[in-house]
């Protein structure tokens, strides 16, 4: 049963019009009945107020005419009292008199008639009436809705318009709801144009007062963001759109939107700061550092004058990772970092692109301490002197370096070994500035550590034992003296690995060198280009192994250069490793990191949908840590994200660490992709992760790499219980030991 009048619509779209006809005169209610019917409306008849009024939300009629002098309730009252009904505050009510006096007329519109018209056998005249004015009810109701829509979009943008007027006191500023709820205000609150720019700062203010008027003279559009700061203290930025309005080429005010973009500016702000600064230390990265160096070499070039560049790589810091473990490696680069910031006239606060408005010393801003990757960090001095300036800034690192650090509740002393390269003397470029600086750096190392070194011609000799590792990573693969070592990846939620990770060593005199002694070199050789095709083939090697031994039916993980992607017979070569072994293409699980994805994504796209289509997935390794578009996650085919394990090692601990895990774990789920986080290292970041829904782990809390063998061992040792009971534990001990295997 209908509670309200229907979706009315004229004759000729949409049927007939329903139409409640209210007369207390039988012969004159049948023939306006008769009448109407005839000219196609749907004609309800009601011979008293008291009976239309109970007979509403049966009828639901789509408007309603009503005689005015009626017995008993008589029109002008059966009007009030259907305005007072839900539902019928907007229905037209045509009120039908015989009276043509304006009294009359003026009580019928007071009790909320839409017309009036009076009694005639003129049929037609009142059929066209009664579609003049449904056409009209239709489309204020269509205005209705047009304007919820409009606001209800506004308010989701937190957008709102505004119109102001020239007059006394600051003139009128009207704002509509939606623009209230931007300035926090209440929907009746009258705010003056006086009062919002109050909000503002007052050195902004005067800026945009200047915007405002400049809107006016020339006859320009203002678009510009803005800082407030509301009643309750709050920190907003606004952005507002105005254009000036005229009356006879006179500006008699503006008219815009003002929308609320905090949030976008604190993600574009994060964003920025993610692409520019380390995410551990919050030092300048890599990326920060090339272009501070190269504006920094553009102004000395210049100005005429020396720049430095100093290489500080910390001593024997893989003992304290191998001993205290990684959550202690990393809170001493964090110590290192204030430390070394402390010995520089460090700014973090250099936008690309302003610099040149800072006036000629402009470029002493650079000045600064980043970090280059691991324990590697570099100070760039922008203008010094000579050698002897650079030295200075080398022993106050020194001397910060010599107190000792206090990590995982031990005292530890850590020391660094100093590289000093000058340009122009030392090199014309960052590439020459950077490798001589390095070159310093080992001298200082060869030397005993703990010291610094300027670079000279003498040393250049020394990039001997470099070219010696050169040559005998040549022959390593010819010698066999290449291995891969396998890290699990664990299903918390099933309790059962479900594939791994191969890790590259090398096993050169006996001694297992690690990959990060030489896998640089090979990048930089060009060695890894054939390093990486043995990996494929010694990981579908393995595959079958495992198969055969235990049923293996996952994926090893590889990972792979850009380089190696772009190579046009890279399909070729994993399609002949696997068939070589008769395992599936699905067996091999390639890796790349987002930043050398983002290095050339044209080239890599190609490879990477041509790998699709013979079935290997493909793997995005570090994902969160490089600076690109998303745009590549809805083109490229990819298969899984690989949390970083930076943002891992502070679940639990901060907020911030949370939001950008589950941000790349929801991400991954909308898009259908597999999500896996790496460098778990204790109970709390495992059993955060799970609440956040990833389930797919690997790190030292479950295993770390081990040769084929020792894997297999693993497995029939560690007898992962189904439901993982762990999951909620309170502790940061090993997996082993909260399972009761020391």
């Amino acid at each position: 049963m209908s509670t309200g009048p229907s979706t009315f619509a004229d004759d000729d779209s949409h049927g007939q019009p329903r139409v409640l006809l209210v007369d207390d005169d039988e012969v004159s209610l049948m023939l306006t009945a008769i009448a109407l019917r005839d000219r196609g409306f749907d004609i309800v008849e009601m011979t008293g107020g008291e009976n239309a009024l109970a007979a509403l939300a049966d009828v639901a009629p789509d408007m309603v005419i009503l005689d005015a002098l009626m017995p008993g309730m008589d029109g002008f009252q059966a009007c009030k009292a259907l305005r007072a009904v839900p539902g019928y505050a907007q229905v037209p009510v045509l009120m039908l008199t015989g009276l043509d006096d304006d009294a009359s007329i003026s009580r019928a519109y007071r009790a909320g008639a839409t017309d009036f018209f009076v009694k005639s056998t003129q049929w037609s005249l009142l059929a066209g009436r009664l579609r003049y004015m449904l056409r009209a009810s239709r489309t204020r109701i269509e205005l209705e809705r047009s304007k919820f829509k409009l606001a209800r979009a506004q308010d989701l943008a937190r957008m709102g318009s505004f119109d102001w007027r020239r007059g006394e006191r600051g003139g009128t500023l009207w704002l509509s709801p939606e623009a209230l709820r931007v300035f926090g205000k209440a929907p009746d609150a009258r705010p003056s144009l006086r009062l919002l720019l109050r909000m503002v700062g007052a050195v902004q203010r005067r800026g945009l007062l200047r915007m405002l008027g400049e809107v006016v003279t020339h006859n320009a559009v203002l678009a510009t963001d803005v800082s407030l700061t509301f009643e309750d203290g709050r920190a907003r930025v606004v952005h507002v759109e105005a254009e000036a309005e005229f009356d006879h080429g006179h500006a008699v005010g503006y008219t815009g939107v003002f929308q609320d973009v905090t949030d976008r500016r604190v993600a574009e702000d994060r964003i920025r700061h993610l692409a520019n600064f380390d995410a551990l230390t919050g030092l300048p990265n890599r990326r920060q550092l090339i272009w501070r160096t190269e504006r920094a070499l553009d102004h000395a070039r210049r100005l005429g004058h020396n720049a430095a560049l100093l290489l500080i790589d910390l001593d024997r810091f893989k003992n304290v990772n191998d001993t205290l473990g990684h959550a202690a490696g990393d809170e001493l680069l964090m110590e290192v970092a204030r430390r070394l910031r402390g010995c520089v006239r460090h700014s973090d606060q250099v936008m690309e692109g302003a610099l040149e408005a800072a006036g000629t010393r402009s470029h002493r801003t650079l000045e600064a301490v980043g970090r280059l990757g691991g324990d590697e960090f570099v100070a760039l001095l922008p203008e010094v002197a000579d050698d002897a300036d650079a030295e200075r800034v080398a022993n106050r690192v020194l001397a910060a370096m010599r107190e000792p650090i206090f990590v995982a509740g031990q005292e530890c002393f850590v020391t660094a070994s100093v590289g000093i390269a000058l340009f122009p003397r030392d090199g014309l470029g960052l590439a020459d500035l950077m490798r001589n600086s390095d070159v310093a750096m080992y001298a200082a190392k060869t030397a005993g550590r703990n010291a610094s070194a300027v670079y000279g011609p003498q040393l250049a000799g020394q990039g001997r034992e470099k070219i010696e590792l050169e040559s005998h990573l040549h022959k390593a693969i010819e010698r066999k003296e290449l291995v891969l070592h396998y890290q699990p990846k664990v299903d918390v939620r099933a309790a059962k690995m479900v594939g791994a990770e191969a890790l590259m060593r090398w096993q050169r005199g006996g001694v297992l060198v690690p990959p990060g002694d030489f896998i640089p070199l090979a990048e930089e050789t060009g060695l890894i280009v054939p390093l990486s095709e043995w990996a494929v083939c010694e990981a579908a090697r393995q595959t079958r192994i495992w198969q055969e031994s235990f049923g293996f039916a996952d994926s090893i993980a590889v990972n792979l250069p850009s380089r190696l992607f772009e190579r046009s017979d890279l399909v070729e070569n994993i399609h002949q490793a696997v068939s070589a072994y008769g395992v599936p293409h699905k067996a091999i699980l390639l890796e790349i990191t987002e930043n050398n994805l983002m290095k050339d994504l044209h080239n890599v796209s190609l490879s990477l949908h041509r790998l699709n289509e013979i079935g290997v997935e493909i793997s995005i390794d570090d994902f969160g840590t490089g600076y690109s578009s998303l745009a590549y996650l809805t083109t490229l085919p990819i298969s899984e994200l690989k949390i970083d394990r930076s943002f891992v090692r502070d679940l639990g601990i901060t907020p911030q660490s949370s939001a950008v895990v589950s941000a790349i774990i929801a991400l991954a789920r909308s898009l259908g992709l597999r999500v896996i986080a790496e460098g778990v290292e204790n109970l709390r970041q495992m059993d955060v992760l799970h609440r956040l829904g990833c389930g797919v782990m690997q790190g030292f809390l479950f295993a770390r790499a081990l040769p084929p063998d020792d894997l297999e061992t693993w497995l029939q040792q560690t007898v992962l219980p189904r439901k993982a009971p762990w999951i909620g534990a309170a502790s940061d001990e090993p997996l082993p030991r909260v399972l009761g295997r020391a």
